[in-house]
Order: C-alpha cells, then sequence, then structure tokens
C-alpha cells in the first residue's frame, strides 16, 4: 500500500531556491515538506561565486556569513583586451558591499539546515517522479520513490514549489517545456588546488581565452572564470552562449584545458597534479526560458523556471529571491479559501516576477545575441575596458547591482533601460 502525507506546501528539491523556498514558508507557520532526491552533503555543478544579490538572500535567512569558511570578495577582476581592470562592488543601500565564495557541497546543506531550523520537513534519499492530480487537472501533490528499494509514497499539498533545478522534470511532466527563443549556456568547471590564488580577494572573470596548444594561439569561443575559494582551492570554469557558433559543437572539457595550458605556470592550473576532481558540466537556462512560472497549483523557482541572468550566468541570487517571493505569494494565497480567491492571489506570482525581471532580462537577452559576435566582442573589450567609469557601470548593469530608488545617475539610467524595455 502506498504511503500519504499531506502538508500545506510541498518543495520539490532541496537546492538553494527549494531550501530558501522552504524556510521562508516555514517560517510563516506553514507546514513544508522539502523532498530532496540525494542526500547531504552532495556536490552541484556550479561556480560556486554569490554576488552582493546572493549574500543579501543568505542574510535574510539568517546565515552568519563571517565565518573562515567563507571567502570574502571585493569585487570582480576583469581580463580582457590586453587589460586586467579590478572593480570594487558597489556601495549601495539595497545590497552588502561584498561577494562570497562557498562549494555548493556546503552551501546547498547549510541552507537545508536553515530550512529545517524554521520547520520545514526535510525527507532526502526521497525522488520524485511526477505530480499527484485532481479531478480538475490541479497539480495537487507529488509522487515519489524512496531510498534504493524504491517505495513508492504520495505527498499532498494544495501548492507544490517545483525547484528541481535545470532538469525541471517536475515541469516536464505537464508539458511545459524549454524556450527555443530565450538564451541558454553550457559551461563546466573543475577544482585545483592553487595556493597562489585561492584566497585572492576578487572573483577574477575572462573576457577573453586563448589557447597555445596547437603551438600558436588562438582565440577560444565564450568566458571564463577563476573563483578562489579560501580552502586552498580555486574553481575554475568557462562557458559558452547559444549565440555563439560554438555552441554544441565544441568539446568544453577540451576546450577548458587548452585555456588553462595558457595561464601562467606558478598557478599550476595546466599541471593534472593539482586537480581535485573531475570537469563537471551543467547547462544554464537563462531570461525565463520556461513559462508560466505559475500553472493550476504548481509554481516554478529558479532554474527550474529559467532565471539565470543572461548577463552574468548568475543563478544562486535569482533562485534564492524567487523563491522568497513564491513564498510571500503561497502564504497570502492560503489564508484564502480554496477557488478563485485563491488563485487571484496565486497569479500574482509570475506578474511580480515579469516586472521585477522581465525587462531586465530582455536586455540580457539582447546581449548575449551581441556577444555572440568574436568581431563586436573583441571591439567592446578592447575600446571598453581602459575606461574605468565605463566598466562601473557596466559592472553595475551585468550583476544587476542598483538602488532602485535614488542611487547615482549609474543607477538612474539602468533602472530606466530595464523599464523601458518590453518584458519579456
Amino acid at each position: 500500500m502506498t504511503q500519504v502525507r499531506e502538508a500545506d506546501v510541498i518543495v520539490v528539491g532541496a537546492g538553494p531556491g527549494g531550501s530558501s523556498a522552504a524556510y521562508h514558508l516555514a517560517q510563516h507557520g506553514l507546514e513544508v515538506l522539502l523532498l530532496e532526491k540525494a542526500e547531504f552533503p552532495r556536490d552541484k555543478v556550479c561556480g560556486d561565486g554569490l554576488t552582493p544579490r546572493g549574500v543579501k538572500q543568505l542574510i535574510e535567512m539568517g546565515v552568519d556569513t563571517s565565518g573562515p569558511d567563507w571567502q570574502v570578495h571585493r569585487g570582480l577582476r576583469v581580463i580582457g583586451g590586453g587589460m586586467r581592470l579590478e572593480l570594487d562592488w558597489p556601495e549601495l543601500a539595497s545590497y552588502p558591499d561584498y561577494g562570497l565564495t562557498r562549494t555548493r557541497h556546503d552551501l546547498d546543506q547549510l541552507l537545508a539546515d536553515r530550512a529545517k531550523q524554521a520547520g520545514a520537513h526535510l525527507l532526502t534519499s526521497h525522488t520524485v517522479t511526477g505530480p499527484l492530480l485532481g479531478d480538475d487537472g490541479r497539480v495537487v501533490g507529488a509522487r515519489a520513490t524512496v531510498g534504493p528499494e524504491k517505495q513508492q509514497r504520495e505527498f499532498r499539498a494544495p501548492l507544490v514549489v517545483a525547484a528541481d533545478g535545470v532538469s525541471a522534470r517536475f515541469a516536464l511532466s505537464q508539458g511545459m517545456a524549454k524556450r527555443p527563443d530565450r538564451p541558454i549556456g553550457v559551461a563546466v568547471r573543475r577544482y585545483y588546488h592553487c595556493p597562489v590564488k585561492h584566497d585572492d580577494d576578487y572573483l577574477e572573470s575572462w573576457l577573453e581565452l586563448r589557447s597555445r596548444s596547437s603551438g600558436r594561439e588562438i582565440l577560444l569561443p565564450g568566458y571564463g572564470w577563476i573563483f578562489g575559494m579560501g580552502d586552498g582551492r580555486v574553481n575554475v570554469g568557462l562557458g559558452v552562449l547559444n549565440s555563439s557558433a560554438a555552441f554544441g559543437k565544441t568539446n568544453y572539457r577540451a576546450m577548458l584545458t587548452d585555456w588553462l595550458g595558457s595561464t601562467p605556470a606558478e598557478w599550476g592550473l595546466a599541471d593534472e597534479a593539482n586537480a581535485d576532481g573531475p570537469i563537471q558540466g551543467a547547462a544554464l537556462p537563462m531570461g525565463f526560458s520556461r513559462v508560466p512560472h505559475y500553472r493550476r497549483g504548481m509554481l516554478l523557482v529558479g532554474d527550474a523556471g529559467g532565471m539565470v541572468n543572461p548577463f552574468n550566468g548568475e543563478g544562486i541570487a535569482y533562485a534564492m529571491e524567487s523563491a522568497q517571493l513564491a513564498a510571500e505569494v503561497a502564504v497570502q494565497a492560503l489564508a484564502r479559501p480554496a477557488g478563485v480567491a485563491r488563485e487571484r492571489a496565486l497569479l500574482a506570482y509570475p506578474l511580480e516576477l515579469k516586472a521585477r525581471y522581465g525587462g531586465y532580462y530582455r536586455l540580457g537577452g539582447w546581449f548575449v545575441k551581441l556577444i555572440g559576435q568574436p568581431k563586436l566582442m573583441r571591439f567592446a573589450t578592447q575600446h571598453g575596458m581602459p575606461h574605468p567609469t565605463l566598466m562601473r557601470f557596466v559592472l553595475k548593469l551585468l550583476a544587476n547591482l542598483t538602488d532602485p530608488r535614488g542611487g547615482d545617475a549609474m543607477d538612474r539610467i539602468i533602472n530606466g533601460m530595464t523599464k523601458a524595455a518590453p518584458a519579456v
């Protein structure tokens, strides 16, 4: 006989988005089941970098980021066009002025623990296989298999938050495929032991990747990063967007080692002996690549809803922000009787997401198309990098870091651009 358990809300997936949603829901006194297919600690493919947007969300969840396990970053070091430029995170009223790195191996368990401390029930080794549907086709829960024996269980709730990441199996089961007109990226990353750069206080972004493996220097597609983890290691990776002619036609793992072969020898990134683990890859679903974000009892958050920032590939902050919003909407909706009044409240979720990010993601989509043209990207790098004021503006735009009210002239220009752009 299949076991059945009931709750106010079921959250599928205990990554940053799912754990954030569970935390905020439980904080409001709701009965929350957080279903995770793996056991903690577990790893995820990620750059492990948190901009001030992500740091703000950690603070919202009461996470202490002052300990030695967090590597603090003052800003972003940009390398390209034969130049290197260090840009500090902007000083804003809305966000802190520092970023962080922490491995997903640690971060995800920490956030899941915060959800548990708030009162959510975390159930690991629960692989969600699909939704439970009511007679009217509405999502009323989830089916899962438990442990190696694959015991069948059912979980019922008036609302389900789908936070199952890039795979988005829960949304796919409802016919919600990715939109082909939205940007998507592919990223690969690897950890290396690197005493020279592990405690770097800037995140490092490479706008140009070069290889000397063929005996001559050639320009590679995509962009790269080197993020110090503070534990003797760096997270090194690269990404390629679908606006590039190389997308889907390149051996990304080989490209990563080709690029690292051109980095300074004292960094040790070309030495296989310094590698810590294999090269791993993942897709980056960007710019609302899966919509609608609410449908008949199911809310999508984070990567499941394609919320990665097209400008910089950042996903953790937007997963956590959308999760907090989903929780706020769910709390208001469940305070109303089932039916028209509750649906009216739930439909506010996609509308608010569109208002917050729609114009910005539209700009990001245009940006992705532009940088997919190597000549244009090279021109922009060569002529933009020598101008620090312009690059500070670019940093604010790419990281989506402005004060919505007040702020400086840069903030007002960026905010005006995002409001003027037609929302995706």
